[in-house]
């Protein structure tokens, strides 16, 4: 590439809070940032951000369609935020001839069935699987899987539409409801092949950890480790604080580690920014996942990183930086402490307001409370729900003080959720 304006391409489902905050760190650092979401193609820029239309449905049409685009407008990096772009992400940088995940390994990572297939083949601990079509009869399916055990949906994400049975009946409502789910307008509108597909596994006991980190041509750095320190037990699995640095022991941090750089390389991964999740127990560390795409949402403002002089840079600036082919040796993650809390919604309903924000933004510790659900919005929790209320944001010397704050902040917000009214006729 010839010299001149240095440009990343983003490739999202939405322009979202993820995307805003990659945008803001690109301009800090004069880089221009071209979107591709899957936006209507039909209305012309309704965001104003000269967004290019893809369909993660269509790859090999949005492959040719965004190169086209591309032609005028070379780029030094691709990047993805969640996990539909990621497939897509990654035929683009090998096309563009940039260093990215194969798109095989993209795909494998993204896919729930093949991620069990890899990772047992490699040697790792899994646990045992089937996938079933949605339309199956529960009945027929529990006579081959071992109780208790998580029935999920292979196409979505963020523990949404994950359940844990633990006898015949929980089994078959868990079952039902998962297929319920994955026949609603909105999933049947992701056009995913997949989305006919259950998959059912043996529940793994343990303490779950997250880890976000940077391959570099197939080499794993490791930017943060995160506790998730409320129980993640079933039925269903809503994450809600996330801590860093880990308070687990030296050894276990190593051995997630090497876990997760061993599942990467099962998979395939080889460049760029992935979020692994993981359950340790007494039989050893299980990879769940391990997400060619960094941490999603607003959970990335958790992370600043130093380097030996000047200002601390968020997670966003990093990554572009990475993926314009600069070193990240330099950054380390702060000192301090950080926590965030997703604040989970409490029951279906209509949100109205909340109350007490100034007393939860005043707690020792506490950088922000955000709310994100908006008036009049309806609410879905898990497992059928796919967001948060909001988040709250903390920073301490100490992990400990870090949750507590979230905590503590948490404990002042009162929110006013209304009833659905039923209609009802004579």
């Amino acid at each position: 590439m010839s010299a001149g304006p240095r440009r990343v391409l983003l490739l999202a489902t939405t322009t979202g809070y993820q995307t805003r905050m990659f945008g803001e760190a690109a301009s800090r650092l004069g880089v221009e940032l071209i979107y591709a979401t899957n936006r209507c193609d039909q209305i012309e820029d309704p965001w104003g951000d000269g967004a290019l239309a893809v369909r993660y449905h269509e790859e090999s049409r949005s492959v040719d369609a965004v190169l086209k685009a591309l032609e005028a407008r070379p780029v030094n990096g691709v990047l993805a935020v969640g996990d539909r772009p990621t497939v897509l992400a990654a035929y683009l940088a090998r096309l563009l001839g940039l260093p990215g995940h194969p798109p095989e390994a993209a795909r494998a990572a993204r896919d729930k069935r093949l991620t069990r297939e890899r990772l047992k083949a490699g040697g790792f601990l899994a646990p045992a699987f089937i996938s079933v079509a949605a339309d199956a009869d529960a009945a027929a399916v529990l006579l081959k899987v071992a109780l208790p055990a998580v029935i999920k949906p292979t196409v979505l994400s963020g523990s949404r539409g994950v359940i844990r049975a633990d006898d015949a009946a929980g089994f078959t409502a868990a079952f039902d409801r998962v297929k319920k789910l994955l026949a609603s307008p909105e999933v049947r509108e992701l056009r995913d092949a997949d989305a006919g597909v259950i998959q059912i596994e043996t529940y793994i006991p343990g303490v779950e950890y997250a880890l976000e980190g940077i391959l570099e041509h197939g080499a794993l750095r490791t930017l943060a480790m995160f506790d998730k320190p409320d129980p993640l037990e079933g039925p269903f699995f809503e994450e809600t604080i996330y801590v860093t640095p880990s308070r687990a022991t030296a050894s276990t941090r190593l051995r997630i580690e090497s876990e997760v750089a061993g599942a990467a390389r099962a998979l395939g991964l080889y460049h760029g920014p992935i979020h692994a999740e993981c359950r340790v127990n007494a039989r050893g560390v299980y990879v769940l996942e391990v997400a060619a795409r960094p941490i999603g949402g607003l959970c990335a403002k958790t992370l600043r990183f130093t380097p030996a002089t000047g200002a601390p840079i968020g997670l966003e600036e990093l990554l572009l930086r990475h993926a314009m082919g600069e070193s990240t040796a330099g950054w380390e993650r702060e000192s301090a402490a950080s926590a965030v809390m997703m604040i989970p919604i409490p029951r279906g309903g209509i949100y109205r307001r909340v109350e007490g924000v100034d007393e939860a933004t005043a707690i020792a510790g506490v950088d922000e409370v955000r709310m994100t659900a908006k008036p009049d919005q309806q609410l879905h929790p898990l497992p059928e729900g796919a967001s948060y209320l909001g988040f709250i944001f903390a920073r301490a010397a100490t992990p400990e003080a870090a949750e507590q704050a979230v905590r503590s902040a948490h404990g002042c917000l009162r929110f006013t959720i209304d009833p659905l009214l039923t209609v009802t006729s004579k």
